[in-house]
């Protein structure tokens, strides 16, 4: 078996895998990739492009339906699944070709790999890698069922569920997070009967209750079923459909669907890689450790994106990634900027983007903060293009009017959200921000109006908000 020695290897070729090794070779280090294929990492072929592919259907087929309300009159849409899926692969297509194409100027390995030593990874049974340093960036898998019955009835994941080929009459949700809810919604837009089932007591539960409970409310009054505090039993087939089996307040209650879409979460994708051979220290739940310096427990071997188990984000695993290269490249200990790791968007409709800290990640800590919000209903450029779902909050410290964090639901959210990752960049405070012209009329003004509301609070010597803990 031949051996090769580099500066560097990274063992993932995703989004995050790429950036460790575009920035690693700008420092002037050999690099070296390994992947098992198919090359282009999650984001491009399972996760944020295609999703946003068809999302966009979706989503137009819903304004189709709501044009009455601006006095546009026409015929309920009509779904050509066949089209939508064939335009999802073309995107798809050339977002791959492009990504295979930047990959093709690093020596590449594709095959499973997996550590030998702390300093040496085996690929196939052709090639051993050497290296001073690793970035390991195998992403993450779809969690596989833990339900009875599920198996044996048979379900649809995320990654088949971007791939489907006839949509089922009804359907039934297992789960209430991002991917549940933005792929839920994409089927009930195009006409499929859908019941989303969720354990707590709203959708999106890691998020903070008035963000959870806006989008809950905007499912249901688009005529999504969800049913909050479900307590899953089983799954068993009735004739050509599927029954899930729940409590629900201490009752036990079925729906039955053509077709269950299973949606509980990704696991860290570390379980052949032979990571203790290399004295890494992970856990098939939690994914690899690491500290804010992007390193393991082998301080030369660093992981980046899903497979550490924490921020399942494309643009975490890119920051990660350049950190992780410079920090093994440079031999220093730059540390990541946690508060943009918590940084996140949702594309469901109304959208949700968060910014910075929640009320939840506050109260958690103790620390003290006051929170201003508003509506979009009450807010003019929202009302006359009939955008008036859900709201924008801030969040600031009651010392000095620091802004802690920021949350929108609502029209947009993915690009307003911008504004406030900026001002946070630069540690503004809600002073800062009321100083900002603000084009009227436009969407982005509504976030002057929290920053204005707290100004107001402190003024007045409102009492900031704690943990109940404390």
């Amino acid at each position: 078996m031949k051996i090769y020695q580099y500066d560097l290897v990274i063992v993932g070729a995703g989004s995050g895998g790429y950036a460790a090794a575009r920035t690693a070779r700008d420092l002037g280090a050999t690099v070296a990739m390994v992947d098992t294929g198919p090359l282009g990492g999650l984001c491009i072929l399972r996760g944020c492009m295609p999703s946003k592919t068809l999302l966009a259907t979706s989503d137009r087929a819903q304004e189709v339906r709501d044009a009455g309300e601006l006095g546009v009159q026409a015929a309920a849409p009509k779904i050509d699944l066949p089209y939508v899926m064939a335009r999802k692969r073309e995107v798809i297509k050339g977002f791959t070709d492009f990504r295979i194409e930047e990959l093709q100027s690093f020596p590449l390995y594709e095959g499973a790999a997996r550590f030998v030593s702390p300093t040496q990874i085996q690929v196939g049974d052709e090639a051993l890698l050497e290296a001073k340093s690793f970035v390991v960036a195998t992403g993450s898998v779809v969690a596989p069922p833990a339900l009875l019955g599920l198996e044996e009835a048979g379900y649809i994941d995320s990654d088949a569920a971007l791939e489907i080929g006839t949509l089922p009459t009804s359907l039934v949700v297992l789960g209430g997070g991002y991917v549940a809810c933005e792929l839920g919604q994409f089927f009930a837009r195009l006409g499929v009967r859908t019941t989303m089932l969720i354990r707590a007591k709203h959708l999106l539960s890691h998020e903070d209750r008035d963000v959870g409970e806006s989008l809950t409310d905007c499912f249901r009054d688009e005529g999504i079923t969800v049913e909050t505090g479900a307590q899953l039993s089983h799954v068993e087939v009735r004739g050509r459909q599927k029954v899930v089996h729940f409590k629900q307040n201490g009752e036990a209650l079925t729906v039955a669907a053509d077709e269950i879409f299973y949606a509980l979460g990704r696991l860290p994708n570390v379980a052949d890689l032979d990571l203790d051979a290399a004295g890494v220290k992970h856990h098939a739940i939690t994914g690899i450790e690491i500290g804010p310096d992007i390193r393991s427990s082998n301080p030369n071997i660093f992981a980046v994106g899903d497979v550490t188990g924490e921020y399942p984000l494309v643009h975490v695993a890119i920051h990660q990634g350049e950190i992780a290269a410079r920090n093994a490249i440079l031999g220093t200990s730059e540390n990541a900027d946690y508060w943009l790791w918590q940084t996140h968007t949702i594309f469901t409709d109304p959208q949700i983007a968060i910014a910075g800290w929640t009320e939840k990640n506050l109260e958690r800590k103790g620390i003290p903060y006051l929170a201003g919000a508003y509506l979009f209903s009450d807010h003019g450029k929202a009302i006359s293009i009939n955008k008036t779902k859900g709201f924008v909050k801030m969040l600031a410290s009651p010392d000095d009017g620091k802004i802690l964090g920021a949350a929108i639901v609502g029209a947009e959210a993915s690009d307003l959200i911008h504004e406030m990752i900026v001002a946070m960049h630069f540690g503004a405070t809600v002073y800062d921000f009321v100083k900002i012209p603000h084009l009227h009329p436009t969407l982005a003004e509504i976030l002057t109006y929290p920053a204005e509301d707290i100004i107001a609070q402190r003024d007045v010597g409102a009492p900031a908000r704690v943990a109940a803990a404390m």
